[in-house]
């Protein structure tokens, strides 16, 4: 099956999902493993070190200083990676919402990590666009 391309299913289709519990930004040398007791959700490489967004209790167990605490969103629409306009436009009316958010595009979907104080006001936001009428 391959990702939705046009922008109004995008949006019409969204069906945002806030997931269960508080993820937060960490940060490993470049050189270290990550501990096989983590499970996390996303990481990645640069130079200064790997990144790991991993839910807040593992942080805190491990002793890992974190950023960022956020709630997960999945948007489930199937995207296409090559899909033109869908996150700039989601972006774009979460910052007029004054929410911030960390867009990340898998293969499947798109999912936004937002401050966990302002998951509900995300989702309504999300809601809200899913609902209206698109050309």
């Amino acid at each position: 099956m391959t990702g939705e391309h046009d922008l109004d299913a995008l949006l019409r289709t969204m069906k945002p999902e806030l997931l269960d519990g508080t993820f937060v930004f960490c940060t490993l040398a470049p050189s270290a493993t990550i501990p096989a007791t983590f499970s996390p959700v996303l990481t990645f490489r640069e130079r200064e070190g790997t990144t790991l967004v991993i839910l807040r209790e593992q942080a805190e167990a491990a002793g890992l200083h974190y950023a960022f605490p956020a709630r997960l969103i999945t948007l489930t629409v199937h995207s296409a990676l090559d899909a033109v306009g869908f996150l700039a436009a989601i972006t774009a009316r979460l910052a007029e919402a004054g929410i911030s958010v960390n867009a990340v595009s898998a293969f499947h979907h798109d999912h936004l990590f937002v401050p966990a104080d302002k998951a509900d006001a995300a989702m309504a936001v999300l809601q809200e666009m899913s609902n209206a009428k698109h050309a």
